[in-house]
């Protein structure tokens, strides 16, 4: 089993910055593809971004120019560096993983954006 841990969300001003952080935790031994999910009150989860074992990323359009994901492989843990925030990007916000053909979710967390 593979447990995911987000952190770092809160309230911000439009304009504004955050970073998150997802830290994998317990039997790991190779995390593949880590992503970043979004999900608004009476949305669909929609994936944000998306990052390879190599680093290779891709971005949802509405975030390309505003939002970078990273990781650390040493660490098992990605990133979510988040600028420019804007209302519409309010949502909780989750992270996965993949390891041996198996998708493992955090329980996320909350990112608010004030007008």
């Amino acid at each position: 089993q593979v447990q995911l841990v987000e952190s770092g969300g809160g309230l911000v001003q439009a304009g504004g910055s955050l970073r998150l952080s997802c830290a994998a935790s317990g039997s790991i031994w190779r995390i593949n593809g880590m992503d970043w999910y979004r999900q608004a009150p009476g949305k669909q989860r929609e994936l944000v971004a998306t990052i390879t074992r190599g680093g290779s990323t891709n971005y949802a359009d509405s975030v390309k120019g505003r939002f970078t994901i990273s990781r650390d492989n040493a660490k098992n843990t990605v990133y979510l560096q988040m600028n420019s925030l804007k209302p519409e990007d309010t949502a909780v916000y989750y992270c996965d993983a993949e390891q041996g053909g198996r998708w493992y979710w955090g329980q996320g967390t909350q990112v608010t954006v004030s007008s």
